[in-house]
């Protein structure tokens, strides 16, 4: 019987950030406090060219067709829930276009108690206030045999990760470094075992995928 995969697919940095430091709701509106604008630009601009992001972000028409517009769509349709932390929700709420681009039921988890949020487009958002577990109950309750993304951001997956309920994840490195951010790897249980399943390198990123090993 074909079960939900719970996977992350995220950008990162070579030095282990998936987000420049700055970039948080204290500085939303100074894009060149710590230059976080133009790191994280840095970090997105492979993504920026490819047709599929393009389109389901309403940017214009164009882009790259090749392996990794197709990775992307693939994570894309592969995705029937996506979980994400009160931070990322925040920041979206802020600067996602009205139409977000999930096109999914979201599963907040937060300490925010507040009703479902719907979107144009098939996104609704549910807030969770009693944890990760809880979250991922409900999204397998709604995600049939569809795939569950956990978005982020890095607390959320860590927490995932650390309670044994991620199956596989990818990594796109990008060839930039930060020095300082928000780090994907932080606090992590070092009893965690990890295999690599897949490399996939480009002149831009290198897309690697992982499977984490059961317990």
């Amino acid at each position: 019987m074909q079960t939900s995969k719970v996977f992350f697919d995220v950008v990162m940095s070579l030095d282990g950030f998936i987000a420049p430091e700055g970039m948080d709701m204290a500085h939303a509106n100074d894009p060149e406090y710590k230059q976080w604008m133009n790191k994280w630009m840095q970090l997105q601009h492979w993504m920026f060219q490819q047709q599929f992001f393009r389109e389901n972000l309403k940017l214009g028409e164009g882009g790259e067709t090749g392996l990794a517009n197709s990775m992307l769509e693939e994570t894309f349709q592969r995705t029937s829930v996506s979980i994400m932390g009160k931070n990322m929700f925040s920041g979206g709420e802020r600067f996602w276009p009205e139409e977000a681009p999930f096109h999914t039921p979201v599963f907040v988890v937060t300490n925010q108690v507040r009703t479902p949020w719907e979107r144009p487009g098939g996104t609704t958002f549910y807030f969770v206030t009693d944890g990760i577990e809880s979250a991922l109950r409900q999204a397998r309750a709604v995600a049939s045999n569809g795939d569950i993304r956990i978005a982020g951001g890095a607390n959320t997956i860590q927490q995932y990760l650390n309670a044994g309920l991620i199956d596989e994840f990818t990594i796109h490195y990008v060839p930039v470094v930060f020095g300082h951010g928000t780090p994907l790897f932080a606090n992590m249980n070092p009893d965690i075992k990890i295999k690599m399943r897949e490399a996939v390198p480009s002149q831009e990123v290198a897309h690697i995928t992982y499977d984490v090993e059961k317990r």
